[in-house]
Order: structure tokens, then C-alpha cells, then sequence
């Protein structure tokens, strides 16, 4: 996860004032995502969860930042 500016060939999402880019290639494979903020007392931070995580590919079955 990195801090990007939207290019011609990515999808835009604003939730609630956050905004989320995501190229259309890999929303079209990873889809449908989940992006939560979670609390550990590792401590705190993004938890994504997709079509690629259940699939096995990526970090597994899910993957934090």
C-alpha cells in the first residue's frame, strides 16, 4: 500500500473522505476488496482482504500494512 495519485488506469474510490486508487487490472482480479482499519496489541493498521487472498495468491489470507 503507498500513497498514489490517480492515473489513467486506475479505478477512484472516496469513502467517506478517504480516497482509494487501485489499478482496473488488479480491481478486476482482486475484487470484490475489503479495507479495514484494525486495532492489535501489535498495533494498528489497514487489513485488506480479497478474491486473491481466498485464492491463495498474495500474502496469504489477507494482507496488513
Amino acid at each position: 500500500m503507498a500513497l498514489d495519485e490517480p492515473g489513467i488506469d486506475d479505478e477512484v474510490f472516496d469513502k467517506e473522505g478517504t480516497k482509494f486508487v487501485i489499478e482496473k487490472g488488479l480491481f478486476d482480479q482482486a475484487k470484490p476488496i475489503n479495507v479495514d482499519f484494525v486495532y492489535t496489541p501489535q498495533g494498528s493498521g489497514f487489513k485488506l482482504t480479497s478474491s486473491l487472498s481466498a485464492a491463495g495468491g498474495g500474502c496469504g489470507s489477507s494482507c496488513s500494512c
